[in-house]
């Protein structure tokens, strides 16, 4: 069997379906690790919506990501809305998972980072501060001597 080049799977043109691959691929989308199935959709369309099934379901396994597309009359572009909002939301996690990570990393070098030579002397001086308070508090000694 011989494929057509101009043959597109979603009916949208051969720019977006080769940016969608792209972004599925650097992503580590993968076909076989999508749940589709096809449902019929409800609301505007009239009898052809009734009729056939073009609201799209998709699940990624690994994630456990859902997405329900029926913003079209089409199936074939409600397959390709779907995976298109499947790739951004699960960008949206791998984001959020790197965000959180170099949060952290950062916060510890904070910690670690040497204080300049002006913080050191303000925190010497507070310190110093405290600890005359401190004294201040103490009960006066009173010494006996003999004389």
């Amino acid at each position: 069997m011989i494929l057509n080049m101009n043959y597109l799977k979603y009916n949208v043109t051969a720019r977006k379906e080769k940016a969608l691959k792209a972004k599925m691929d650097r992503l580590g989308i993968k076909e076989a690790d999508i749940l589709e199935k096809f449902v019929r959709s409800q609301g505007k369309g009239g009898q052809k919506v009734n009729k056939t099934s073009t609201c799209v379901y998709l699940k990624h396994l690994p994630t456990g990501i859902e997405v329900k597309c029926k913003k079209e009359r089409s199936q074939a572009l409600n397959r390709f809305l779907a995976r298109r909002i499947l790739a951004e939301k699960v960008e949206e996690l791998v984001l959020k998972e790197k965000s959180e990570r170099r949060e952290r990393i950062e916060r510890i070098k904070r910690q670690k980072r040497k204080r300049s030579k002006r913080a050191k002397e303000k925190i010497l001086k507070e310190k110093r501060i405290t600890s005359e308070k401190k004294k201040l508090r103490q009960k006066p000694t009173i010494t006996i001597t003999d004389s």
